[in-house]
Order: C-alpha cells, then sequence, then structure tokens
C-alpha cells in the first residue's frame, strides 16, 4: 500500500496550482471540524515524522493517554523501515521486530538501520507472511512474547486474518489498515488467501465495520482513525477505560479514503538519522 499511495499522492497533487490543494485541504478540514474541536478524538493529534501519513502523532498521543509498559513493537509490511510506524519509536528509544517479504527492501533496511540492529533494538525478518506461520515468525525473536506495546500491521491483503490469527504476543495497542472503500456500517473481509500478492485494487484487508468486531472478540476497542482513511487504531479494553471517543465504532470514528491529505514531513528520508 505504501508505494501505491505514493504514486496516488504524485499523480493527485500533479499539475494541480496551489490554490486548488488549499481549498480541498480547507473542505476536508471543514468535514472533520466537530471532530478537530474535540480533543477527545484523536486526528487533531496527528502528524508525521517518518510514518507514511499521521500515525506518528496519533501513536504518541494514545500513550500519552495509556501509558508504556515495556516500549517493544512488532511491525510488519515496513518495506525498507523509512516510513514505518515504529521508526520514529526507535528514535525515542524503543525496541522491536519489523518483519518485511521482499528481500530487496529488507536489503536496504539492514544498510539504512545498522545502529539499532547493533546495539540489538531492532530485529529483522525477511519472510512472507501468513496466517499459519505469523507466529512462529515472531517466536524468531526470543525476546519478544507476552505483553507487548505496539502492534503495527500493513500487508495488503490478508490483515484480518493474521491479526486473528496472532497469539504469542499480547500487543495493548494496534495499528491496522482497513479498507476505506466500504461505509462504516459495512462488514466485509478479504477471503484468505495465502498466496495473495496485492495488485494496486480493491481486494485487500477488510472494512472497518469488521476490523471493529474482530477487535471486540479478541479484547480491544476501536479508538480511531486516520484523516487519510487508510489505517485503525485498536486499545486494550482495560487501558482504554474511557479514554477515547464513544460509542467505540465505525459509525462515530470512520474516515473515508483522502489520498490528497497525505502528510509532508520536510526532505524525504533515504535513511535512519538517529546515529
Amino acid at each position: 500500500m505504501k508505494k501505491f499511495l505514493k504514486k496516488a499522492r504524485t499523480f493527485w497533487w500533479s499539475g494541480r496550482p496551489f490554490q486548488q490543494q488549499r481549498i480541498h485541504r480547507n473542505y476536508a478540514k471543514h468535514e472533520l471540524k466537530q471532530r478537530l474541536e474535540n480533543p477527545i478524538y484523536l486526528e487533531r493529534y496527528g502528524f508525521k515524522v517518518f510514518s507514511q501519513n499521521d500515525e506518528d502523532g496519533i501513536i504518541e498521543e494514545i500513550f500519552n493517554r495509556i501509558g508504556t509498559t515495556n516500549k517493544n513493537f512488532v511491525e510488519f509490511g515496513v518495506q525498507n523501515g523509512l516510513e514505518s510506524n515504529a521508526h520514529f519509536l526507535l528514535h525515542k528509544g524503543w525496541k522491536g521486530i519489523w518483519i518485511e517479504g521482499n528481500k530487496k527492501a529488507v536489503e536496504e533496511l539492514r544498510s539504512f538501520f545498522k545502529k539499532p540492529l547493533k546495539d540489538s533494538r531492532l530485529s529483522v525478518i525477511n519472510a512472507f507472511i501468513t496466517a499459519a506461520n505469523i507466529n512462529q515468525l515472531i517466536s524468531l525473536d526470543g525476546n519478544c512474547s507476552g505483553e507487548i506495546d505496539l502492534l503495527s500491521i500493513d500487508i495488503d491483503g490478508n490483515d484480518y486474518w493474521v491479526w486473528e490469527a496472532i497469539s504469542c504476543i499480547k500487543p495493548r495497542v494496534v495499528v491496522i489498515e482497513y479498507n476505506a472503500k466500504f461505509p462504516p456500517t459495512h462488514e466485509w473481509v478479504m477471503k484468505y488467501d495465502e498466496k495473495h500478492i496485492w495488485c494496486e485494487d480493491d481486494e485487500q484487508g477488510a472494512s472497518l465495520k469488521s476490523l471493529e468486531l474482530l477487535g471486540t472478540k479478541l479484547g480491544y476497542k476501536l479508538v480511531g482513525t486516520n484523516w487519510t482513511g487508510v489505517n485503525a487504531f485498536f486499545v486494550k479494553k482495560e487501558a482504554a477505560k474511557n479514554l477515547f471517543p464513544q460509542p467505540a465504532q465505525a459509525e462515530n470514528l470512520y474516515n473515508p479514503t483522502r489520498w490528497d491529505m497525505q502528510y509532508v514531513s520536510g526532505h524525504p528520508s533515504r535513511k535512519y538519522t538517529g546515529e
């Protein structure tokens, strides 16, 4: 999805006068006016340091509310790691595991993130993820088990099924991509396909409502989505308490796809800068 969104962003903005861009952003802010003015909603806290959109800020705000425990993360579907949800966390002293199926991307990742790899704050696993192997892959790092602070899932396909299959870790917060094509009342999950390769179409992931229901079954509350309509955020019920918007339902927290609202954060990332 990361590569596709870069293409979409470039296509959308190319040839559009700056004034049109500003008008479109202002319109989106008008749509979100109620949420942006209410401090309990997460959209107002979003910002980008290294994440693809505004996930860095939303993740930070979630942990400002619930606190951290061990500052451990597991993230998969990171490509070369530069635009990942845990890159900024590494800068802040976190440690964890990245799993990526693309061999070339992993080679780049290893060259970019030499420092945290050397310091044993980061483990990298090159493997294609399925619901059948995810627990085994995570367990390859003997230091990651039980409760962790963050799980981030972005594999453009079997995301729902893989989250459902995870049992070797107990993340307090889960970030997972949702398919915003489907309205917030609609249940839809991609049929499980162990060999699925995303073709940049709508055959991927699950609707926000289906993820909400899965989260409830697994003991999580849906606490928000980012305003680009890409990621959903879940918190363990016992940690969420009454710290997030109610009702904790897709109908209240859904954002439609807004690819044109991709965040810009200065110059593009070319390496890990936390040396």
